[in-house]
């Protein structure tokens, strides 16, 4: 049986207990039926991966003895996705489960002049990137930004020193799946059902973004922003 895996939303250094929420404590002692002496792994999201022993399995206020920790080091070049939102709220949530298994760093929801949706269940959302980081053993959690304009893009290129969007239309394309990407960041840009307009397309392209296609099919816009996360993430992947 593998060891329970925890997150926990704050943690300092050299800290010798940590309390779980209520929510953790009971599934850890009423759904896991763990107990004291049992072993758990534990994360902050932020790089550091805990190992401890329960020393009071309270339902309420499970408490944990840390008995190592390591850190681990972020990746070197790491993928941030700006995405529009999904009028299907369950499509949203498969893609954020997904690429947060593949190691996406940040998230960025775009409202684009196309997008069917503009708000965002941001706690159900957050708990999907946490189950998500738990399941595929992480001690990452990506950053889920606010949804953000399409019209902001020049304020969200800070996120990668190298910038693609994904573009149906005709222009000038660079193939993603062969594309050499660049040491550092990147920040890739994946439109609505529809696509970007051709303005939209315009402006990304006054800003210094590449234009990359992601294959001859037409994709939806999970699928689409699945097939480039994984392009980009080939090579980077977290601990």
């Amino acid at each position: 049986m593998s060891v329970p895996f925890f997150y926990i939303s704050s943690y300092q250094p050299g800290q010798p207990y940590v309390v779980l929420d209520e929510s953790n404590s009971k599934h850890a002692i009423q759904v896991l039926r763990l107990q004291a002496g049992d072993r758990v792994m534990l994360t902050d999201g932020l790089g550091r991966k805990l190992q401890g022993r329960i020393t009071d399995d309270h339902r309420k206020a499970c408490q944990v003895q840390v008995e190592t920790e390591h850190y681990i080091v972020p990746v070197k070049s790491p993928v941030v996705l700006a995405v529009s939102l999904l009028k299907n709220t369950s499509r949203l949530e498969w893609l954020l489960e997904k690429v947060t298994e593949l190691g996406i760093s940040r998230i960025i929801p775009l409202i684009c002049e196309r997008t069917e949706k503009e708000s965002l269940r941001t706690e159900r959302m957050q708990a999907v990137l946490i189950s998500a980081m738990l399941q595929s053993q992480q001690s990452w959690l990506p950053v889920l930004d606010k949804p953000h304009s399409f019209s902001q893009l020049e304020e969200l290129k800070k996120w990668g020193s190298n910038h693609c969007i994904a573009y149906c239309g005709p222009a000038d394309k660079t193939s993603l799946a062969t594309w050499k990407r660049p040491m550092g960041s990147t920040l890739i840009c994946i439109g609505p059902e529809g696509d970007f307009t051709e303005a939209e397309h315009a402006q990304a392209i006054q800003q210094g973004f590449t234009t990359v296609s992601l294959g001859e099919n037409r994709l939806r816009t999970e699928t689409a922003a699945m097939v480039a996360v994984t392009l980009l993430c080939q090579g980077n992947g977290h601990s």
